[in-house]
């Protein structure tokens, strides 16, 4: 039988990010949200080293207290896809993505770290959970685990605060939220973008990242230029003012593991251009208008039609919003939570 006083251990290091994006509001979601939905439980949060006095800074939930990552014997959930080294006990570890290992989008260095990380996680997890069916086929054929030992909990939308509802006025804006970087394929929207009507802007958010130069260089040489603006990094408020501002969301990325922007941009009833590959259209569903997204006249033609067709964006402004709905956080805790519940009950269960 399963103890009523559970006990168990998430490593929380990415809960401290400051700029959270992916693997941090996941990791906060998660971490806080199962606290805060199991309070008969126990849960320590874990911290590496370099992060561990930094956590003083942030409460954590009644039921909740914080710890090195190096955890023994109540179940351990690592939330981005790694294990610690010393845990001995039943292990969960969650995968986001592969793409490391599936195209140039990184340096060699990361790329052998990367590897090295998610195969031993892979290798040592007693269960893991994939953000979407996608992942889990990439960690099913990539890194050999047990199709019985993956399971598929979705991300949930973040509850921005959206201005104006609604009412709120819209603009000849085109926005794209992700980093800058080789895999989000920028330097391609940046080309389709240029033969669309001059009337509209295009608004690019995110830190950057690997391959920025030459998305930066790619920018500076169009001759759509000054219709380019380069926001970086901005906070969730100013985010959530972009999302109700853009009259199109474009997302034509590479390769994601999930893909919350479009999610969020959804959320915001901010018609939806994304790709035809990875995990994009199991996220995106029939609420999106997909490309290839490495046709560059695909996405010329598909930037087209919504720039020129208020009823196209009218109709996937309607259709996002109500797939939106369909992922939510308080679903991804429950689930995972069963996860937790189904692995506990292998462990317990006596020997024939």
């Amino acid at each position: 039988m399963i103890g009523s006083r559970l006990r168990f251990g998430l490593d929380a290091t990415y809960t401290l990010d400051s700029s959270p994006s992916g693997v941090a509001l996941y990791s906060r979601e998660i971490a806080f949200g199962i606290a805060k939905a199991h309070p008969e439980s126990h849960f320590t949060f874990y911290y590496r080293p370099h992060r561990y006095f930094k956590s003083f800074g942030v409460p954590l939930p009644p039921n909740a207290s914080r710890g090195f990552l190096a955890p023994m014997g109540a179940l351990f959930h690592g939330l981005n896809q790694r294990l610690p080294r010393f845990h001995r006990g039943p292990s969960v570890a969650t995968f986001h993505d592969l793409f490391v290992l599936t195209g140039e989008y990184s340096t060699p260095d990361f790329r052998a770290r990367f590897a090295a990380q998610a195969q031993d996680a892979a290798a040592r997890a007693d269960m893991v959970i994939a953000v979407s069916e996608f992942t889990r086929g990439q960690v099913i054929s990539l890194l050999g685990v047990e199709p019985s030992r993956v399971r598929v909990v979705h991300h949930g939308t973040r509850a921005l605060a959206f201005p104006g509802g609604d009412s709120a006025p819209r603009q000849q804006v085109i926005l794209s939220v992700g980093a800058l970087q080789k895999r989000k394929n920028v330097a391609r929207l940046v080309e389709a973008f240029e033969a669309v009507d001059p009337a509209w802007r295009l608004v690019l958010i995110g830190s950057n990242g690997y391959g920025a130069a030459e998305i930066h260089a790619r920018i500076a040489a169009s001759p759509a230029r000054d219709r380019i603006s380069v926001l970086g990094y901005v906070t969730p408020e100013e985010l959530a003012a972009w999302y109700a501002r853009a009259m199109i969301f474009a997302f034509p990325s590479l390769d994601e593991g999930f893909g919350m922007p479009v999610l969020e941009a959804m959320a915001a009833g901010t018609p939806v251009l994304t790709s035809t590959r990875s995990a994009l259209p199991e996220v995106a569903g029939e609420a999106a208008l997909l490309a290839d997204p490495e046709d560059t006249g695909a996405l010329v033609h598909a930037l087209q039609s919504l720039t020129r067709d208020e009823e196209l964006r009218a109709r996937f402004s309607r259709l996002g919003v109500e797939r939106a709905r369909l992922f939510t956080w308080e679903k991804a805790v429950e689930q995972t939570w069963n996860v937790y519940m189904d692995l506990l009950q292998l462990t317990t269960e006596p020997r024939a």
